[in-house]
C-alpha cells in the first residue's frame, strides 16, 4: 500500500456507523497508533468524552 500523506480520521458510531467527531489532522502508523492518537484527542476535547469511547471505531479515509 501506498503511504498516503492525505489520511484522515473520524470516529464513527459502532452501531450506526454515523459520524461522531473528525480527526483534524492528518494521520500516520500502525492502526492502533491512529487509534490511540485519535481517541486521545476525542478524549481530550472532553473528559465527559471518556463514556462514548467505548461506543465508537476509527475510520481512517484517504482524500
Amino acid at each position: 500500500m501506498k503511504n498516503n500523506p492525505n489520511k484522515k480520521a473520524v470516529l464513527k458510531d459502532i452501531v450506526t456507523e454515523e459520524t461522531v467527531a473528525v480527526y483534524p489532522y492528518n494521520v500516520e502508523g500502525s492502526q492502533e497508533e491512529i487509534e490511540k492518537k485519535v481517541f486521545d484527542w476525542y478524549y481530550a476535547q472532553g473528559c465527559s468524552n471518556e463514556e462514548q469511547l467505548p461506543k465508537l471505531f476509527v475510520d481512517i479515509v484517504s482524500e
